[in-house]
């Protein structure tokens, strides 16, 4: 219930920030009228899309204002109402699939948003620079501001991650409020299967896959559960570097009723090694070590990810001036085959009226010096 009255509420919140953008006229004031085709490989249709365009290179939108600030952005796709529309120089590169997609984005770049409202908060108010994100399904990555490398796939998906890394997701509902406190600790988890690691907060390094896979972890470390509602048992809670896979505390109980682990029984064990011993208490389900060593081993923490390292600015112009001036020579090039071609065909066209010509006067030589028919007298 609580997800449901979050999306409905944001929902209200996307259609209001649509609403209150200045409304187009009822006929774009562009000029000539948007036909779809317009100079540096670009295309435009829908009212007052890409209307504040002056030099991007390859942008299409198709939509109301979609793209409509992309002032020297190249290489975006917006389609969709609102579909990137404060996009702007140095939002490059982004695809935008779906009304308020990446609506707020306004320097992120490489980022792939599809559903309506798909990171619709990526890269807003916070100066933040999302870039790098894959967002599939209504609400996918919603909240996200500056977090990068992120995957989401599914409705809700990662919905209210703003800060937070390299994270996957998918399934609907999978990770929902990571990271939702923007702390941005909750870094490098992947989920997959609906409602998987769908109460993690702060967690990290954790894995889970099945449906509803580790309900009760919201600031675990390290752990890898999979199964079907894997550590939903009720006490089950936070833990760290702990392994579950079908064990006792997926609900019910039940766990698995047998467990086949291929390249163990037929292994020789290393010189002066032992035979492999798993302890087990039948109170918890937790497996045992080796008690010689004092203590389980520490768990070891992990630093935030860094970011991946964008082109400079001078860079990327260079790099889209090169591109821009190689299709310009293919296309001066290909007018001057264009050209020859021609006089070619026009030189072939003079060459076959001379020829025509001098047929017809030897035509009418041909007549002049012909005998003049005799006449055969009868007697």
């Amino acid at each position: 219930m609580y997800s449901l009255i979050r999306l409905n509420t944001l929902a209200s919140c996307v259609l209001l920030c649509l609403a209150f953008l200045p409304r187009a006229q009822a006929a774009p004031d562009i000029v000539p009228a948007p036909d779809g085709c317009y100079p540096s490989f670009t295309t435009a249709e829908g009212c007052q899309a890409l209307k504040n365009l002056t030099g991007g290179t390859a942008n299409t939108a198709l939509g109301w204002r979609a793209l409509y600030s992309a002032a020297d952005a190249s290489y975006n796709v917006g389609v969709g109402a609102g579909a990137l529309v404060l996009d702007t120089t140095d939002g490059d590169i982004n695809t935008a699939v779906g009304t308020a997609a990446l609506l707020l984005n306004t320097a992120g770049s490489r980022n792939t948003a599809v559903g309506g409202a798909a990171m619709v908060y990526n890269d807003g108010d916070t100066g933040g620079m999302g870039s790098f994100n894959g967002a599939f399904g209504a609400f996918a990555l919603n909240a996200n501001e500056d977090g990068f490398s992120n995957n989401a796939q599914g409705d809700s998906a990662l919905f209210a991650n703003v800060h937070g890394a390299q994270n996957v997701a998918i399934g609907d509902l999978a990770l929902e409020v990571n990271d939702s406190t923007g702390h941005g600790d909750a870094n490098n988890n992947t989920a997959v299967g609906a409602s998987a690691l769908i109460n993690n907060v702060d967690g990290s390094e954790n894995t889970a896959v099945g449906a509803g896979v580790g309900p009760n972890l919201d600031n675990g470390f390290n752990n890898t559960y999979i199964g079907n509602f894997v550590g939903s048992k009720a006490g089950t809670g936070n833990e760290d570097g702990t392994i579950r896979i079908g064990d006792l505390s997926n609900g019910n109980g039940a766990g698995s009723l047998a467990c086949y682990i291929g390249g163990i029984w037929n292994n020789l064990q290393p010189v002066g090694g032992s035979v492999v011993v798993v302890t087990l208490d039948l109170d918890t389900d937790e497996l045992g070590y080796d008690n010689s060593f004092g203590s389980a081993p520490a768990v070891p923490h992990r630093g935030t990810p860094q970011p991946r390292v964008r082109p400079q600015p001078g860079d990327r112009q260079a790099m889209l001036n090169d591109k821009v001036e190689k299709l310009q020579a293919t296309v001066v090039e290909q007018q001057a085959t264009v050209a020859q071609q021609q006089k070619q065909i026009e030189t072939l066209t003079t060459q076959l009226r001379e020829q025509a010509a001098q047929i017809q006067k030897v035509s009418a030589q041909v007549e002049l010096i012909k005998p003049a028919p005799r006449v055969v007298e009868n007697r």
